[in-house]
């Protein structure tokens, strides 16, 4: 029997592993398929989370995690890679369902399985994904060195990789559907700057337009006048959002096991408390997530040091 089963391996993940075993439990296990590390792990640069900074080159996402899993693991948290399938509560501890049909006991269930980028919806996007579209600047963007890409999306992620690719390729079409940006004023302004970042504003993907040998070009229709053009780009990068990962916790028929909203993202309070006693939830699956990665982390050490005063409770 486990204190705590954590599901997820992202920062909020190793967070509450760390201050779950830090804090005096024993026997705690994070079940994460790959290395821990999470989505940020993708991410080009990293320059707000306080305390880890670098001009140039910048933090990349990579490097921030490294540095937490020797930490995070150094008093007894365990990792299984193994994948959850769903998470229930019999009685009054939960069964955590493994791949395969292995099941485990908990006494406690904090699950961070995060989010995954969102498909914009156009046509050849599935088609064309792995083979000129991409949601990873970081893992696909050299493949495009010295030639023009497309970056769709107008939040903070579109326009820091947008950014990050501009000094590798040669030029950056940024097609947003809006005449203004959601990222941060000083993110907007350093895109603003580079000479080969080119703003397609008030404007949607229609289409991925390519071969057998891959993506060759991209449809981009303006919404306010119709008009459509041919942006000759052999990359597309999709930023346009994020769909939470909350398959484990519904039970065989569908229906969650806790209190969700519309968007399927968990209600929590400020203790990541969800409605089923003993279950916790942490980073962007919960409501409100800032889907920062000094928020998750912090969602992940709340959430486990209420699972320390939860099993005392019980005792």
């Amino acid at each position: 029997m486990l204190d705590c089963a954590i599901i997820g391996g992202g920062p909020a993940g190793l967070s509450a592993g760390l201050y779950a075993t830090r804090g005096g439990l024993k026997d705690v296990t994070l079940f994460e398929m790959g290395l821990p590390g999470g989505q940020i792990t993708q991410s080009s640069e990293i320059e707000n989370y306080p305390g880890v900074f670098r001009e140039d080159p910048p933090v990349t996402g990579m490097e921030l995690m490294e540095a937490w899993q020797p930490q995070c693991f150094h008093f007894g948290l365990k990792h299984e890679m193994k994948k959850v399938e769903r998470v229930a509560k019999t009685g009054e501890h939960f069964t955590i369902t493994l791949e395969g049909g292995e099941t485990v006991e908990s006494k406690t269930a904090i699950v961070c399985t995060g989010s995954t980028p969102k498909r914009a919806g156009f046509k050849g996007e599935d088609e064309f994904f792995g083979r000129g579209v991409s949601t990873c600047a970081t893992c696909d963007g050299f493949f495009y060195k010295g030639k023009p890409v497309t970056v769709l999306g107008g939040g903070d992620t579109a326009l820091e990789e947008a950014y990050y690719l501009s000094n590798i390729v040669s030029d950056v079409y940024l097609v947003h559907r809006r005449d203004t940006f959601r990222a941060a004023p000083s993110t907007v302004e350093r895109v603003m700057r580079k000479d080969n970042i080119h703003l397609v504003l008030d404007s949607v993907v229609e289409e991925a337009i390519g071969d057998a040998t891959g993506l060759q070009a991209v449809k981009v229709k303006n919404l306010k006048t119709g008009e459509e053009k041919i942006l000759e780009t052999p990359g597309l990068f999709v930023f346009v959002g994020h769909n939470v990962n909350n398959e484990v916790l519904k039970d065989p028929s569908g229906n969650f096991i806790c209190e969700t909203n519309e968007q399927g993202q968990v209600v929590v309070d400020l203790s990541m408390r969800t409605s089923l006693p003993g279950l916790f939830v942490a980073g962007d699956l919960r409501i409100e997530a800032p889907k920062q990665v000094v928020s998750a982390a912090g969602d992940g050490a709340v959430a486990a040091l209420q699972v320390i005063s939860y099993i005392q409770e019980q005792s």
